[in-house]
């Protein structure tokens, strides 16, 4: 039974995630996100660690210290940042050396987007609200190893969704972020990344009060 369960919630997700990358142009990505779900090293994982309620990976951390459907997920989703984690032989970000994270490319960050709007959306069930991503990143905020422009990319999108709503936020990123990706992901772009989400966050900070009334 856990294992149909499993399946179900894979498969929902997948779905999800497949009507918002379609919904900014992202076709191949809709299609083929998350399928390593469905190999034997995190199927069987999942099925036995279900609860419908969280991610069975958590569970099975508690249980063995570790997950291992996480170690093999990570390593073949170009859309989670840990992904983007490696030894840095120059150009590192100030303050930081050793193994650190790489620059995402601008549509694995928009994929990201998806793939934690639809988390919410699995695990929060009828509590999603557009602010549910941006709390559940909030919880998280361990100091992740998440590049500048990634971490600047990805927090402007959970605001953006925050304060503008879906529609909106997709409509926003299909014309303005996915179609300028070479732009986005120019090895010499990130000042011009940072620069353009500090614009876009003090952007949504003005609707934000103008929506609570404090702005005319």
């Amino acid at each position: 039974m856990s294992a149909f369960q499993h399946l179900k919630t894979v498969n929902k997700h997948r779905k999800l995630v497949r009507q918002g990358c379609f919904a900014v142009g992202l076709y191949k990505q809709g299609l083929l996100h998350d399928m390593s779900k469905y190999s034997p090293t995190e199927f069987w994982v999942g099925a036995k660690y279900y609860q419908g309620t969280r991610s069975p990976n958590n569970a099975e951390r508690e249980d063995i210290g570790y997950s291992s459907a996480w170690l093999h997920h990570k390593g073949r989703n170009k859309h989670h940042y840990e992904y983007w984690i490696d030894y840095s032989i120059h150009n590192a970000p100030p303050g930081m050396h050793g193994m650190m994270p790489a620059p995402m490319p601008i549509k694995y960050i928009v994929e990201m987007l998806m793939d934690r709007v639809a988390a919410c959306k699995v695990y929060n069930g009828d509590a999603y609200t557009n602010s549910s991503p941006m709390e559940y990143y909030n919880k998280g905020l361990d100091p992740a190893p998440m590049h500048p422009k990634t971490k600047a990319f990805l927090e402007l999108f959970l605001r953006m969704l925050e304060v503008w709503g879906e529609e909106d936020t997709y409509a926003f990123i299909k014309e303005n972020i996915v179609s300028r990706a070479k732009k986005f992901d120019d090895k010499d772009s990130l000042q011009f990344c940072l620069d353009f989400c500090e614009r876009g966050q003090r952007r949504l900070k003005k609707d934000s009060l103008q929506h609570k009334g404090y702005l005319k």
